[in-house]
């Protein structure tokens, strides 16, 4: 019979196998991406893998819980379990990213940036999008997109990343401040956590 801990083992790596595939000598857009993100929304639509008793939420003030489920080269796959009142402020990532609900609301707003650049720490974003990611849906964003997100209502959420890089490597990162007009590099925020090594298997 096979384990919880091992089946959701085997599907990330066929998740990233196939992404490969879908990468190998093509030009990164956002039609490639929309093939990315679809991958993901089928493996997190298999919500027995992502269950709190593998991924616990955080506790006490702190809103949110990030796992590192799987990496293929550069390529990796979080698990984000956010609680609410969660918010992060704008920001883009440096590299690819594609985001699927395994559960709960995620509300995502989606940028441009209006400004010329030329003025070091200071930025002008434009709010272009407004999605809501809930099971079956997810957001693909190029290395360059800005985004926020926001987790309301009474639910904690249960999201998958995969990220073209590791978010631990990117360090240079870019948060906005909408109101101050500034911007400024963005620090990784909460500490990844491993898959916990005493699982318990269903």
């Amino acid at each position: 019979m096979t384990s919880i801990n091992d089946a959701r083992d085997q599907a990330a790596k066929a998740l990233l196998a196939d992404v490969q595939g879908i990468l190998e000598n093509r030009s990164l857009d956002h039609d490639l991406l929309a093939q990315i993100r679809e991958k993901l929304i089928q493996l997190a639509g298999q919500s027995s893998l992502w269950s709190d008793r593998h991924f616990p939420q955080s506790t006490g003030d702190t809103l949110h819980a990030r796992y590192l489920v799987a990496q293929a080269g550069d390529m990796t796959l979080y698990l984000n379990v956010m609680r609410p009142g969660n918010r992060t402020p704008p920001h883009n990532h440096t590299t690819w990213a594609c985001i699927a609900a395994v559960s709960g609301e995620e509300q995502n707003y989606l940028y441009d940036r209006i400004d010329d650049e030329s003025v070091a720490g200071k930025a002008e974003l434009r709010q272009t999008a407004h999605i809501t990611v809930t099971p079956g849906s997810g957001v693909a964003l190029m290395p360059d997109d800005i985004h926020h997100v926001e987790i309301s209502g009474d639910q904690a959420i249960r999201h998958l990343h995969l990220y073209g890089r590791p978010l631990e490597s990117l360090d240079e990162r870019l948060s906005f401040d909408m109101a101050a007009g500034t911007c400024r590099v963005m620090d990784l925020g909460v500490k990844t956590r491993s898959i916990p090594s005493a699982r318990q298997e269903l």
